[in-house]
């Protein structure tokens, strides 16, 4: 997981800030909703953040519109980071909340270029419910959707 973790006083969020231009930010790109900036903590060369310019702290909290746009915005950076870097895959990263591993309670998504032997490791325990308890979790996942 990241080591870096915001400790900004409440109402003072630093992708605000850097929102704002009241910090610098080495920005990528930029639209009407989100804004584009490398990461300070560099995982490997070309890791971006894509950030909601609206403060939003998760997923959850973004308009359709926003997560759409900030969609779009991820994979406009890929592409550019696929032919400035040439890496051999790429992630894009997620996290709402701090059991998530997130960081900074304004929501993004990193993109990061991969290379083999670049020591990042996203592994989890894989779990084998079994099909009554995936056809049980579908059911749950649909009726919400209502």
């Amino acid at each position: 997981m990241p080591e870096f973790i915001d400790t900004s006083p409440a109402g003072e969020c630093i992708f605000c800030k850097l929102v704002q231009g009241q910090i610098p930010a080495a920005k990528v790109f930029e639209d009407e909703l989100t804004l584009a900036f490398m990461d300070l903590g560099q995982v490997n060369p070309g890791h971006v953040l894509v950030a909601s310019k609206r403060h939003a702290a998760t997923l959850f909290d973004l308009t359709p519109a926003e997560a759409g746009a900030l969609m779009q915005t991820a994979r406009r950076v890929a592409l550019a980071a696929r032919a400035a870097f040439a890496p051999e895959g790429l992630n894009l990263f997620q996290a709402n909340g701090a059991v998530a591993g997130q960081t900074v309670a304004h929501f993004h998504i990193h993109v990061l270029p991969r290379h083999a032997g670049d020591g990042v490791d996203l592994a989890w325990p894989r779990k084998d419910p079994g099909p009554a308890a995936l056809n049980e979790y579908a059911a749950q996942l649909r009726a919400a959707l209502k």
